[in-house]
């Protein structure tokens, strides 16, 4: 009797109930995340592996040499409000890395919806570790974003393009501009007065970063940017292909309003804001325009400049 005793001992009691803390904890957790972001799911497990794979490429890659025109190189955007700005500003972008465990808050519930509405991100979850080092240290908040390397044209394509359309060439062309800010703006500007395409140095300048995509507000899915290894050789064939070339100058000898070459085949060279035009890139210009400012401002930053004679040119098309 008294083993049997011993037997029923080892029996559980009636257990105490949760008194519904079980269910009021389970309230305000939001949507259920997607497998890839559930551990122990096998897709998570695929897309961790995904993810150290990736993470021991560095931040940016050289870019190649030769082709075309070339790739640009990859590069990162971090932070909860960064990454959120880039998806809504159609930032292209091919990964979404989402730190174990983040606190699931409104930037990153709308930065997982904004990449599953769009598609073709692929959601990777990653250890906090992984993230510091992928982003070399930087504040991370547990997003990053990859944006892919820009795929630039060849300068010749452009006014390939333009010609096979039965019209004159309108490009503009950067000679050391290197605020991607004042590129994104210059690539808005060609594309709201229907020119053609943008051409930037390979070295020394701004390329196709996400900031650059974000201040062109979308155009940049529509206008083409193509990368010149020597700009000054660049503009020869262009010159060599008909088209006139104009560089922006403070000290030019016409005011943009009175050069009708703005009408026909031409390619706009806008040098940087403190600089201008370099010397080869300023000979090689068939004219040098000014811009009026009656104001007494000594000059305008690219994006402005460039906008002011794309309309100029785009009144003479008319």
């Amino acid at each position: 009797m008294a083993a049997n005793n011993r037997r029923m001992s080892g029996k559980k009691g009636a257990q105490v109930g949760s008194g519904g803390q079980r269910r009021r904890g389970l309230e305000g957790k939001g949507p259920t995340p997607p497998a890839e972001a559930r551990k122990g799911h096998k897709k998570n497990r695929i897309a961790g592996a995904t993810a150290k794979a990736n993470a021991k490429q560095t931040v940016r890659r050289p870019s190649p040499r030769g082709g075309r025109g070339g790739k640009g190189t990859s590069e990162m955007v971090v932070g909860r409000n960064s990454v959120v700005e880039a998806l809504r500003e159609g930032v292209p972008a091919s990964m979404l890395y989402v730190q174990q465990f983040i606190d699931n808050d409104e930037r990153v519930r709308e930065a997982l919806q904004l990449a599953a509405d769009r598609g073709g991100i692929h959601l990777m979850e990653a250890p906090r570790p992984e993230l510091d080092r992928m982003t070399n240290g930087l504040n991370h908040q547990g997003l990053v974003l990859q944006v892919p390397p820009y795929e630039y044209a060849h300068p010749e394509d452009l006014a390939a393009a333009a010609y096979d359309e039965g019209v004159d060439p309108l490009i503009v062309a950067l000679d050391g501009v290197t605020d991607p800010r004042n590129l994104g703006a210059v690539v808005r500007s060609v594309s709201a007065f229907g020119g053609h395409g943008v051409v930037v140095p390979e070295r020394r300048a701004a390329g196709m970063t996400a900031g650059a995509w974000k201040t062109s507000a979308g155009a940049a899915a529509r206008t083409p940017v193509a990368r010149a290894s020597n700009l000054t050789r660049a503009l020869e064939a262009y010159k060599k292909a008909g088209l006139i070339v104009v560089g922006l100058a403070a000290d030019g000898e016409v005011e943009v309003g009175e050069l009708e070459a703005l009408g026909g085949p031409v390619v706009i060279v806008v040098g940087s804001e403190g600089k201008g035009l370099s010397r080869l890139v300023g000979e090689t210009c068939d004219f040098r325009v000014r811009i009026p400012m009656p104001g007494g401002t000594e000059s305008l930053n690219a994006g402005v400049a460039a906008g002011v004679v794309l309309y100029e040119a785009a009144r003479k098309r008319a």
